[in-house]
């Protein structure tokens, strides 16, 4: 099986295809903001990378979702990642509270797609 690398640096890749999987590195918002507005910049982020793999967001498996503050931002994030997702295509999903890489960034997310035949 080979391996495919999308958005790359010396680090990490943006997103890794084996076959019709599509991994995607967890994903930042470059700038502050609130809650609202850094989780739109990373599902647009999202977004982007999945269509540039051939997937979209109705192919994500699994998500994991971090957040800074979960008791602060759960609702609000979660109201804008349940606007993004087409009815009847939710992925399974795990939510967590962590200490993010720069104190700006209020939430990561990594998703897992399956790239339709």
């Amino acid at each position: 099986m080979s391996l495919t690398r999308i958005a790359g640096n010396d680090r990490l890749s943006g997103a890794v295809i084996a076959d019709r999987f599509v991994f995607l590195s967890g994903q930042v918002p470059a700038g502050d903001g609130n809650i609202v507005e850094q989780t739109k910049e990373v599902l647009a982020k999202i977004d982007a990378l999945l269509a540039e793999a051939g997937a979209h967001r109705d192919d994500i498996a699994s998500a994991t979702i971090y957040l800074k503050d979960i008791a602060a931002d759960f609702a609000a994030m979660n109201r804008v990642w349940s606007a993004w997702l087409s009815p009847g295509k939710a992925p399974c999903r795990t939510t967590v509270q962590a200490e993010l890489a720069r104190p700006a960034v209020l939430v990561e997310i990594t998703v897992t797609a399956v790239k339709p035949q």
